[in-house]
């Protein structure tokens, strides 16, 4: 009887190590403690605190990504279409003083192009959304860019400029001053979302890059952002663009003869664009400011992430060594229970014959 109950003892303590030698195997193989949050016991709530924390804080970097790409492909966009906005404020000193005729026309012919090119500017589009159309992002803030010189804005002040004379300018430009800030249907080229519905007075699109903490980074294509325009301007640096665009656009040979009422008419023209320069200048800085704040945040994000991956794997994760170590003992020890239980069995066999 002391053989039997000897060798169920063994057999006993042998399975233990066994079921003790298997846990140590998975833990050697997969790093971890244990594949159900069983294993953690006490560390359940902490473990499971953690790796909620991880989850909401990718949910923010994922967004901030993607808002990053957007801001970055909008100051692309800003800078192209300050580009036009400096040539063509540049250019317009070509129209003062004595100049030949075909300047006027060469002048004229580029404008027409570059009204077009920026109508489609303030359509750019990241992953399906309308950068400058305010949160209708999948409709086009200008419905029709490449008819923007058929549009009400565009065929009111070339009719304005065609009745420019030596005397009028001062009305003319006025006139289309008022054209460029219009947002009357069929005239203003710009959607009605943005012109006389809700996209007239909503903030601008935003990110929410941490608990309550929302940073502004949408632009429109028919108001400014973050800026106020100064000197000659509409209030919108896209408009007074566009306006001085159409402007040249509608110029013709003759009219450089109209003497003084030419020459103010251009020299506002200019004044138009040379605010449209400055005013995008101050958006595309302030865009930059917007964007190295969103980048700070998402770097803020990352760091915290990485250490609380690192308390997760204090919690959930084995030390290698020692697991090791552990289960090269257990397999020692099993190996010896197992010579025992030989040994034991023999004794008991013994004794019975």
């Amino acid at each position: 009887m002391n053989g039997i109950s000897l060798t169920g003892r063994i057999d006993q303590n042998a399975s233990i190590l066994r079921e003790r030698l298997t846990l140590l195997g998975e833990q050697v193989s997969t790093g971890r403690k244990g594949t159900s949050y069983a294993v953690l016991d006490t560390d359940v709530p902490k473990s499971m605190d953690l790796r909620g924390e991880i989850t909401r804080r990718g949910a923010y970097q994922s967004a901030i990504s993607q808002t990053l790409s957007k801001v970055q492909v909008t100051q692309d966009v800003l800078d192209r279409i300050g580009a036009i906005a400096e040539k063509f404020a540049a250019g317009t000193a070509k129209l003062l003083g004595v100049i030949k005729p075909e300047e006027i026309q060469i002048q004229a012919g580029q404008a027409k192009a570059a009204l077009k090119e920026v109508a489609n500017l303030l359509n750019e589009k990241y992953n399906g959304d309308f950068l400058f159309g305010g949160s209708d992002a999948h409709q086009p803030p200008i419905p029709n860019p490449d008819g923007i010189l058929t549009s009400g804005m565009a065929a009111g002040i070339a009719t304005e400029v065609a009745s420019l004379t030596p005397t009028n300018a001062a009305i003319v430009l006025a006139n289309t001053k008022a054209l460029a800030q219009s947002d009357v249907l069929g005239v203003t080229p710009f959607s009605v979302f943005l012109s006389t519905g809700p996209g007239a007075t909503e903030g601008r699109r935003n990110v929410l890059s941490g608990d309550g903490q929302r940073i502004d980074y949408g632009l429109f294509a028919n108001r400014n952002g973050s800026v106020i325009s100064s000197g000659e301007t509409t209030g919108s640096w896209a408009r007074d663009l566009m306006r001085g665009l159409a402007s040249i656009a509608a110029l013709t040979p003759g009219q450089s003869q109209l003497g003084q009422g030419y020459t103010d008419f251009v020299t506002t023209v200019q004044q138009g664009l040379k605010s449209a320069v400055s005013a995008l200048a101050l958006e595309r800085g302030s865009l930059g400011v917007v964007e190295e704040s969103i980048q700070s945040k998402y770097d803020l994000h990352e760091r915290v992430t990485l250490t609380l991956t690192l308390q997760v794997s204090d919690v959930e994760e084995v030390d290698m060594a020692k697991t090791i170590t552990s289960f090269q003992a257990t397999q020692t020890q099993l190996e010896a229970s197992y010579r025992a239980m030989a040994i034991a069995q023999q004794l008991s066999l013994t004794r019975f014959l």
